[in-house]
């Protein structure tokens, strides 16, 4: 596992594509698409841009735009590069806020709870084949055979779409479906858990028996979601990866929660934490 800086990533790609071209031509770009690691970006919040070991890019829970802690270069969207598949856990707008400008962009399905869909479409916000709905317990295989495998698992969470209403200029509260997290299992078998929102709830231990998690997403912020004893106690005593890496604090006043009270937390042996800032990026 290495962590990467991120902070300008414009500038590092082009010099990346540069390099590339003089040493492989366009041909063996193409062949080097896929680097055979996991990277995860983080970027603020629950914002997480995942690129597969076979050189799929996914983006979960983009909110970028407005995000006080996402870094100035990703706050354009077209600095994220490609991307293949946006996955959104429910329907607040710190998750989902520019999910519908990207999967229009780049004609990127974007999977969420099946009733926070089927809002987004009634609503017309997304056509349907942007917006496929997909639930608790169900297992999409969106680039075949082979490929990365995507899990909807639970999560102890509300969801609701707030959407302005062009006619009246007024928002309107939307059903969101109920809240989920992805379990993402890479093409070599790596196993991502984005738990999006959520508080402590039981079957944690379950999830973690049933697909074994290497990397945990965790909120610790408080208010909303766990805070560091709870998100730590979790990772420790229910779920048991190799690696947590925490998210979901220190956007807005009230997610108090730090890495450094989870990290305390959480204690010695166990699960590795990784210290993550936004813009910044770690390879498995």
């Amino acid at each position: 596992m290495r962590l990467l800086d991120c902070l300008a990533p414009t500038r590092t790609l082009t010099r990346r594509l540069l390099l590339g071209a003089a040493l492989l031509g366009a041909a063996g770009l193409a062949a080097a698409q896929g680097t055979g690691k996991t990277e995860v970006l983080w970027l603020g919040q629950a914002a997480a841009r995942v690129t597969t070991p076979g050189g799929k890019v996914i983006m979960i829970d983009p909110w970028l735009t407005s995000n006080p802690k996402t870094p100035a270069d990703f706050k354009k969207l077209e600095a994220l590069g490609k991307i293949d598949l946006i996955l959104v856990t429910h329907g607040h707008f710190d998750h989902f806020a520019d999910a519908p400008a990207l999967a229009q962009m780049h004609k990127a399905p974007m999977y969420g709870p099946a009733g926070m869909n089927q809002s987004i479409t009634s609503l017309g916000i997304l056509p349907v084949e942007l917006a496929p709905r997909f639930g608790k317990g169900g297992t999409i295989s969106p680039f075949g055979a082979g490929g990365v495998k995507i899990t909807a698992v639970h999560a102890e969470h509300s969801s609701e779409v707030v959407w302005k209403n062009p006619a009246t200029n007024k928002d309107e509260t939307h059903v969101g479906g109920e809240p989920v997290g992805f379990i993402l299992e890479m093409e070599n078998g790596f196993k991502i858990w984005h738990m999006g929102d959520t508080a402590v709830f039981g079957d944690m231990a379950l999830i973690g028996r049933m697909y074994k998690p290497d990397l945990v997403l965790i909120p610790i912020g408080g208010h909303f979601v766990m805070n560091p004893a709870d998100a730590a106690m979790a990772v420790r005593d229910m779920i048991k990866p190799r690696y947590a890496l925490p998210i979901h604090y220190g956007t807005t006043p009230v997610l108090r929660g730090t890495p450094a009270e989870f990290k305390e937390a959480l204690g010695q042996g166990g699960a590795q934490m990784l210290v993550v800032e936004p813009g910044q990026k770690v390879e498995f």
